[in-house]
């Protein structure tokens, strides 16, 4: 065996195995050939109506979900959770799956390559699995590499584990605004990169960039952000004019638009463009929550990151005018959710924060005036709905995919519940069992 094949075989074994988080354990066979696994759930969460059922088995075959029954079939493979609360695969609708999650630094993405981000990447993947994430959205990446799509590929074709994903591509944004990652100097800036759009041509031309590489959805920056040292969140930066062609252009190649958008006039404006989802809405209005309610804009609210903002601080090296806007725009949050909830907005759930906190958002949006059952129907139905996936994923019912997670305790009761998973199925394969 030569040496280059060698190598080979040593990044594949790490890929699979060595750089994986213990927690996130490997994934094992539920089912082989035509034999059947019966999952006994001591309790079963309906997401969609809230009865729980007691003492039933989801039976599985291959991939999917075949039956649930009062009793395990003959032969068949029982997976013991009778002591447990069980409830669909769940999604992640803001997700960011590149480089290192605790480096908030603002020069972070200068000092990491596009391979090293995407390594970053396949560590985070086994963390969200963890967790109970068994499928996500990215809310797209500053990688020219688009790297999250090689993540999405490689996760569909079995090279790495993962949650099933759909992606956005590259920020379009324009000069000098969120999603601007050239934050050098006059004398020193980069080169114009291809997601930076002025015109109405140039946002055209992002987009197509995009849907040629890939990308699932396109991401909008309607306003400036927190994160960044440099944008204003409560400034419209895109221009309706934009986002409505952007909109035109990937509604056409059958992709949906998500906007990122803080400030009253940019949401306003982004759904007037036609975009598919609000990322954020943090300072939602009353105009702006009867508009979205009225067009049946979906609303990303991302609660929990901002509020574990202000515990982080400047410790993993938050740029300080960040951290203010940050500090800023925390009164804005409670009341533009409150609008948005008495609106019957549709919500899912996304948490565009570390991953290692992905669970968090379940409390925040209880805390923000949620029921528990609401809450995690954001992360299974309306997740699977506004991704275009409910056919497959969203719910435990016959002929879905077999994405079942079982918690230690009661979510409807208490919902950081949540943030205790003991087992993990995705497809059909085991890839957690914290079970005694």
């Amino acid at each position: 065996m030569g040496t280059k094949s060698i190598f080979i075989l040593a990044l594949s074994g790490m890929l699979w195995g060595g750089i994986l988080p213990a927690r996130a354990q490997q994934p094992a066979a539920a089912t082989s050939g035509n034999a059947k696994t019966a999952i006994h759930a001591g309790r079963l969460v309906d997401v969609r109506s809230g009865n729980v059922r007691s003492n039933v088995f989801i039976i599985v075959e291959r991939d999917r979900i075949v039956e649930i029954a009062d009793a395990a079939p003959a032969g068949a493979t029982v997976i013991d959770l009778s002591r447990y609360t069980v409830v669909p695969g769940l999604i992640d609708c803001h997700a960011h799956l590149l480089g290192n999650p605790k480096d908030q630094s603002a020069m972070s993405g200068l000092r990491m390559s596009s391979a090293q981000g995407a390594i970053w990447g396949v560590h985070n993947l086994g963390i969200w699995l963890a967790h109970g994430f068994t499928a996500l959205r990215d809310a797209g990446e500053a990688d020219a590499g688009y790297g999250q799509l090689a993540l999405r590929d490689s996760v569909e074709k079995r090279l790495i584990r993962g949650p099933r994903i759909v992606s956005a591509g590259n920020f379009v944004t324009v000069t000098g605004g969120h999603g601007d990652s050239d934050l050098l100097a006059s004398d020193k800036s980069l080169p114009p990169a291809p997601n930076v759009a002025n015109t109405v041509d140039q946002v055209s031309n992002a987009v197509r960039r995009d849907i040629k590489f890939g990308a699932d959805w396109i991401k909008l920056m309607a306003t400036g952000g927190v994160m960044d040292p440099i944008s204003d969140y409560t400034v419209q930066e895109l221009s309706e004019e934009q986002m409505a062609k952007a909109v035109e252009v990937a509604h056409r190649a059958g992709k949906k638009v998500m906007a990122h958008a803080e400030g009253q006039e940019g949401i306003k404006a982004a759904v007037r463009a036609g975009v598919d989802s609000i990322e954020h809405g943090t300072v939602l209005d009353e105009e702006g929550a009867k508009m979205m309610e009225k067009q049946g804009t979906w609303l990303v609210p991302t609660l929990y990151c901002f509020q574990h903002d202000m515990e982080t601080g400047l410790s993993q090296g938050r740029d300080p005018a960040s951290f203010a806007k940050g500090v800023a725009i925390m009164k804005e949050q409670g009341p533009a959710f409150r609008r948005a909830l008495a609106h019957h907005i549709k919500i899912a759930y996304g948490v565009d924060d570390d991953v290692d906190f992905v669970s968090k958002e379940f409390g925040a949006l209880v805390r923000g005036g949620m029921t528990p059952l609401e809450a995690l129907r954001a992360a299974t139905v309306n997740g699977a709905e506004l991704i275009g996936k409910s056919k497959d994923i969203g719910t435990i019912e016959t002929g879905k995919f077999a994405d079942i997670v079982a918690v230690d305790g009661d979510p409807l009761a208490d919902i950081t519940m949540m943030e205790k998973v003991v087992f993990v199925m995705k497809g059909g394969e085991v890839y957690k069992s914290a079970l005694p």
